[in-house]
């Protein structure tokens, strides 16, 4: 992917508009940050511009339409940046009114100013996106493109986790103003390409979780393309292929399934079976809850009527296996109901035999990031994406809004 780095930039005395991704997990209950890998994986690209001598000015959206509870001010965002940098970081409750141009005009070599959420616009909200589609040169038509891109000299965006966003901040600054990508944008295409352009081999794909349209999406893509040497399932994506291969699981796991509309994934399984018969790995033997306490029991000794919450002793040991020979490993989704301590041991040991891996190991997800935090090191894994919709779109094969505006420049 050609796209121009801030290294191509002399950022002196220049106003440079960044666009990050520090949407963070907030308390419940007190509404403050609950997680900072996002601010932390900005930092870079904060401190290299402000370093540079740019007047640098941010702009981040804080929850969107379907978690409106997480849409709330910037303002802390503001001191938990300047907290990690060092140096002040200016906030301001606008931006593109009036008072933040205002501010803007003003800022002087180095120092840096984070505008309020940009979800305070419809524009930016996903369901503008959903239900008014426009280009990308109709976008700069928008109220925020409008009265920020005079403002400035050069656009950054630094925000690959909302790639898949086709909203004006992330693709129509382009149409404007000379753009390069940040530090941690470049980085997460470049580790990427490496998992979906030229893999070391050979390459393992562990599809698990319950967000199984995430893996089946992926799964037709990387077998297909040839990206995937063999794709180990588990989960909800390991009882779908068992469904799918003929097996009963039995009311507790079908009625979970069937309440959340997931058995139309069923004949695409199939089809995948058939169509890779030799990379395809599903469970041997599963795990339910009795007594309880953890019960394990053969896929042949399917249905049950309690729900399986885990994968059994030899699927483990024969999927530690495959990942200790791989060369490139991507992960996405958990084995178990790993908070249980009965249906965790599936996710502890992968999450283990992963991080004991000699090859190059890709995570990316909330919930795939989660498990991994609760058993291993994340310093283990060779890269964790903040990405999560635009980790699978990409791994799937769709274009990314954000990549192909940049990639036009």
């Amino acid at each position: 992917m050609d796209i121009a780095s801030i290294d191509d930039f002399d950022v002196k005395g220049k106003r440079v508009l960044l666009r990050v991704d520090i949407n963070s997990p907030l308390d419940p209950d007190t509404k403050r940050i609950s997680n900072e890998n996002r601010l932390n994986k900005s930092i870079p690209t904060i401190a290299d511009l402000a370093d540079a001598g740019a007047r640098l000015v941010i702009i981040a959206h804080q929850g969107d339409i379907l978690d409106y509870h997480n849409v709330i001010t910037t303002e802390e965002h503001a001191g938990k940046l300047a907290e990690k940098l060092g140096r002040p970081v200016d906030f301001i409750d606008d931006v593109a009114g009036p008072a933040a141009r205002a501010r803007i005009a003003e800022l002087q070599d180095g120092e840096i100013l984070l505008l309020d959420n940009i979800r305070i616009y419809a524009e930016e909200m996903s369901s503008f996106e959903l239900a008014v589609k426009q280009t990308p040169e109709e976008m700069t038509q928008t109220y925020m493109v409008r009265h920020l891109a005079p403002l400035f000299d050069l656009y950054v965006n630094d925000a690959f986790a909302a790639a898949h966003r086709n909203a004006p901040s992330m693709v129509a600054f382009q149409e404007l103003l000379p753009s390069a990508g940040g530090r941690l944008l470049i980085r997460e295409v470049e580790m990427l390409q490496s998992v979906a352009v030229e893999p070391a081999r050979p390459c393992v794909f562990a599809l698990g979780g319950l967000k199984i349209s995430d893996a089946f999406s992926m799964m037709s893509q990387v077998l297909s393309d040839g990206t995937a040497d063999l794709v180990i399932t588990s989960g909800v994506t390991g009882e779908i292929m068992l469904l799918a291969a003929g097996h009963s699981l039995g009311r507790g796991s079908e009625d979970f399934i069937n309440d959340r509309g997931l058995e139309s994934f069923v004949p695409i399984a199939k089809e995948y079976l058939e169509r890779f018969p030799e990379q395809i790995l599903m469970p041997t033997d599963v795990v339910i809850e009795e007594g309880g306490g953890r019960h394990e029991l053969p896929v042949s000794a399917l249905p049950v009527e309690d729900l399986i919450i885990d994968i059994g002793e030899a699927t483990i040991a024969q999927y530690e296996e495959v990942l200790a020979s791989a060369q490139t490993v991507f992960v996405n989704g958990p084995p178990g109901i790993y908070e249980r301590e009965e249906g965790a041991e599936g996710t502890r040991r992968l999450w283990n035999a992963v991080a004991a891996s000699s090859g190059t190991t890709v995570i990316g997800g909330g919930d795939t990031v989660a498990s991994a935090a609760a058993f291993i090191d994340l310093s283990e894994i060779s890269y964790v994406s903040t990405g999560g919709g635009a980790l699978v779109r990409y791994l799937s094969g769709t274009e990314l809004p954000l990549l192909k505006a940049m990639a036009q420049q």
